[in-house]
């Protein structure tokens, strides 16, 4: 190898050479040719460095294509230079503090593996790429994870659980919990029977049901969903039963009803007022007289016994009248009758009564 035509600016120096001494023919060290010797090696270093091509800006990318991740969730960065002179050594950082870092032999990515167990391992994360040129590094744009919340089971509803041919009836699908906006949609026996509705707010889904037939009496479900793949939830299901067609007599029979509960209201009240004191009247009239007709008068009531006065009529041959007074007492259950006469005088003039106890 002709070092002078690669280096013609190198000067080329004598080697060693032998000189004569007593002991014969010895080697003297050119001093020289250690100073050319270290300065030709630097001088090739350099040149084999200006023949590196310096790494390009490396590209550090999710490996699943998504940024947004859930507590737990195990992710993967991939971190690559698409042109520079290998090896390359590339790093992960997160909040600038050093994660990890990978060596490659070549431009093939590496691939950095990480766990998301807290709300400090979301973040900024960025890659540097290096190879053995010096001040050569090189970094990539920065990465944002966003942790999500998967939606909860929704809850389907409806303020009607009867419903009848010709009704409209309304159900509303509401998960508690998931990142928004959450989207819900709504089925009957596993068929889709609304376009899926967009929720901004925590917020239930709503959406109205017209029952024209026996067969809308079926099995409803709702399901809600957000932008986290894979964590779609469904409701329980919900059913809707026939309500009973009321009869047109019923409410006929209903004020029938309350008719005859008036009238034993009123019966019941007017026992104690009318009934048991004619009662009680009859039941203690006197005989009728053998003497005539008998005119009988109430004369007094009172809590223990109850007065009579029957009055006979008087008769062509008598001379005088008979008043007749009967007590009956409720205590002692007997009765007593005291008899009044009465004489009449034909010229107008009467004399006073006599008292005659029977």
């Amino acid at each position: 190898m002709n070092l002078q035509l690669i280096f013609p600016n190198v000067q080329i120096l004598s080697s060693d050479h032998w000189v004569s001494s007593p002991k014969g023919y010895q080697r003297k060290k050119n001093q020289r040719t250690d100073s050319w010797r270290a300065q030709t090696s630097q001088q090739i270093q350099n040149a084999t460095a200006d023949c590196r091509e310096i790494l390009s800006n490396p590209k550090l990318t999710p490996l699943h294509g998504t940024l947004e991740v859930v507590m737990n969730q195990n992710v993967s960065l991939s971190c690559h230079s698409d042109s520079g002179s290998p090896p390359v050594r590339y790093t992960l950082f997160k909040h600038n503090q050093k994660v990890s870092a990978l060596n490659r032999t070549d431009l093939t990515p590496v691939l950095f593996n990480l766990t998301i167990n807290s709300a400090s391992d979301v973040g900024e994360y960025k890659c540097k790429a290096e190879n053995e040129i010096s001040n050569g590094e090189k970094y990539s744009r920065s990465l944002n994870f966003t942790l999500k919340e998967p939606v909860s089971k929704p809850v389907l509803s409806s303020p009607n659980s009867q419903a009848k041919t010709g009704q409209n009836v309304t159900l509303s699908c509401l998960s508690e919990k998931g990142s928004l906006p959450i989207t819900y949609t709504f089925f009957k026996d596993k068929q889709s029977i609304q376009t899926p509705v967009k929720m901004q707010k925590r917020e239930a889904a709503v959406i109205s049901v017209l029952i024209k037939s026996s067969s809308d009496f079926g099995m409803y479900k709702c399901k809600a969903e957000n932008r986290l793949r894979n964590k779609t939830k469904y409701s329980n299901s919900f059913n809707f039963t026939l309500a009973e067609e009321r009869s047109s007599s019923q409410p006929l029979i209903i004020s029938l009803g309350l008719i005859l509960l008036l009238l034993a209201i009123g019966l019941a009240l007017a026992i104690p007022f009318f009934i048991i004191p004619s009662y009680k009247a009859k039941k203690f009239t006197p005989p009728r007289s053998s003497t005539g007709h008998t005119s009988t008068e109430k004369v007094e009531e009172s809590e223990d016994y109850i007065t009579y006065a029957e009055i006979e009529p008087i008769q062509p041959e008598e001379e005088y009248v008979n008043l007749s007074v009967i007590q009956r007492d409720e205590q002692e259950n007997r009765a007593s009758t005291t008899i009044y006469s009465k004489v009449l005088i034909r010229d107008g003039a009467q004399a006073g009564p006599l008292h005659s106890p029977e």
